[in-house]
C-alpha cells in the first residue's frame, strides 16, 4: 500500500516504527489514516525480523482525535455500516509488542490509540484527554474502558464528563503512561524501549503481552490458568533452550524466535 497518512520506517534494529503525518490537522484520525495504519501494523506484525514497533506523532500532535468533518452528517445506520471500530479491534490485535511514543495533544481518538499500545512513552508537553463530550457525544473506541482501567473510576468519570485534558505528569501519577521525559528526548526514549524490548526472546515476548492483556478481560482464576499454559508452551521452543543454556554458561542468549 502506498501510505499518504502514515510513513513506515526502522529507527533501529528489529524496531520498526509508524508515524502519523497529517500534519495540516494535527494527525486526525481520518477513515484513510486508520486502513494505512491497519496496514502497516499488519505488515510489522508479520515480519520476523521486527519485535517491537513504535507509533508517534509530530512534537505538536500525536493525535488531536477523530477527524469530525467525516462524521458531521453522518447516521446511526452510516455509522453501523463504516463500522470504523473494527480497524480499532484489528490494531489491538497486533502481536507484537507496541510503544506510543506522545507529544503534544493527545485528544479523543488520540487518547485511545495511544492506549491501544502496550506502553506509553510522553514529552513533558503531551496532554492526554476525552473531550467527546464537548462536540454531543461521548468516546467510542475505548475512552470510557481503557481510561477507567489505567486511571481509575474518579478520575475517567471527571476526564469524559467534563472533557479536560490531563497533563504529561499527571497522567505518570494516575498511572496511564510509563515515563516522562523532555520534549527534545521523546522518540529517542522512546525507541531504547523499543530497543530493549525487541532484544529479547519474541516468541515470549509475544505471549507474556498475550497473558498482561488478558488480565483486563478475565478473573484471576482464568487469567492464571492461560499464564500458565503460554508458561509451559514456551517449553517447546528453541529459544527457551538457548536462553536457559545461555544463563548457565554466563552468555549472551542468540534468539532465533523459534
Amino acid at each position: 500500500m502506498t501510505y499518504t497518512c502514515i510513513e513506515t520506517y526502522m529507527p533501529r534494529p528489529r524496531v520498526g516504527a509508524i508515524k502519523l503525518h497529517r500534519p495540516d490537522v494535527l494527525n486526525a484520525l481520518s477513515l484513510q489514516t486508520m486502513i494505512e495504519l491497519v496496514d502497516a501494523f499488519s505488515a510489522f506484525d508479520s515480519d520476523p525480523e521486527i519485535r517491537c514497533i513504535v507509533l508517534h506523532g509530530s512534537e505538536k500532535a500525536f493525535a488531536a482525535g477523530a477527524d469530525i468533518s467525516e462524521m458531521t452528517d453522518a447516521t446511526t445506520v452510516t455509522m453501523l455500516e463504516r463500522d470504523q471500530f473494527a480497524r480499532w479491534e484489528r490494531i489491538r490485535q497486533t502481536k507484537t509488542p507496541v510503544i506510543a511514543a506522545v507529544s503534544g495533544y493527545a485528544l479523543g481518538g488520540g487518547c485511545e490509540l495511544a492506549m491501544v499500545c502496550d506502553m506509553i512513552v510522553a514529552s513533558d508537553t503531551a496532554q492526554f484527554g476525552q473531550p467527546e463530550i464537548n462536540i454531543g457525544v461521548m468516546p467510542g473506541a475505548g475512552g470510557t474502558q481503557r481510561l477507567t482501567r489505567a486511571v481509575g473510576k474518579a478520575l475517567a468519570m471527571e476526564m469524559v464528563l467534563t472533557g479536560r485534558p490531563i497533563s504529561a505528569q499527571q497522567a505518570l501519577q494516575a498511572g496511564l503512561v510509563n515515563r516522562v521525559v523532555p520534549v527534545q528526548w521523546y522518540l529517542e526514549e522512546a525507541y531504547a524501549l523499543a530497543e530493549e524490548v525487541a532484544s529479547k526472546a519474541p516468541i515470549a515476548s509475544r505471549l507474556a503481552k498475550e497473558s498482561v492483556l488478558k488480565s483486563f478481560s478475565t478473573t484471576l482464576e482464568v487469567g492464571m490458568e492461560f499464564e500458565r499454559k503460554n508458561f509451559y508452551l514456551l517449553f517447546a521452543t528453541d529459544d527457551q533452550k538457548e536462553g536457559m543454556a545461555a544463563f548457565i554458561e554466563k552468555r549472551k542468549a542468540q534468539w532465533k524466535g523459534k
